[in-house]
């Protein structure tokens, strides 16, 4: 039986509808990100060939499809396997380059999203210190006033 961090070792991609469906806890940014991908099916598309391109299965299935295209189907295979190569190379570089965008729309989004976040701490953490030194300046009038201090040395 595997764990969930386990089965997430296998999958390195970010699917959205896997993201989605995890019951994980993730940063804000990552959901948001997560329900745009999963409700476009271009993005969708993208991210699933991303994926498989990106894994060990993609390898090993090229290299039985060559080598059993070199070996067995054609006589002389190069000039149709460049073709074939290449075009896959465009194609590949194109998911590479969309994957690339994505990652960094969503860097971004994440970073203004900590952004807002820590604005607002240190509004909060500057109005907590403001009521502090209110608080402490009222103490230090009440109990450390000239007329305390006279009543002390009588």
């Amino acid at each position: 039986m595997t764990t969930q961090s386990e089965s997430h070792r296998h999958s390195p991609q970010l699917i959205p509808r896997r993201l989605l469906r995890s019951g994980q806890v993730h940063h804000p940014v990552v959901l948001e990100e997560a329900r745009k991908r999963s409700a476009d099916l271009q993005l969708r598309l993208a991210d699933r060939i991303t994926s498989f391109a990106g894994s060990m299965n993609f390898v090993w299935l090229h290299a039985a499809l060559f080598g059993v295209w070199m070996v067995l189907l054609e006589r002389s295979p190069w000039p149709t396997l460049t073709l074939v190569v290449s075009l896959e190379a465009i194609f590949l570089s194109t998911f590479v380059m969309i994957g690339q965008n994505r990652q960094a729309a969503f860097q971004q989004a994440r970073a203004d999203h900590d952004f807002e976040t820590q604005e607002l701490e240190l509004k909060t953490n500057t109005e907590i210190t403001r009521q502090i030194h209110a608080l402490t300046e009222e103490l230090h009038r009440r109990f450390m006033s000239p007329a305390s201090e006279q009543d002390v040395k009588e």
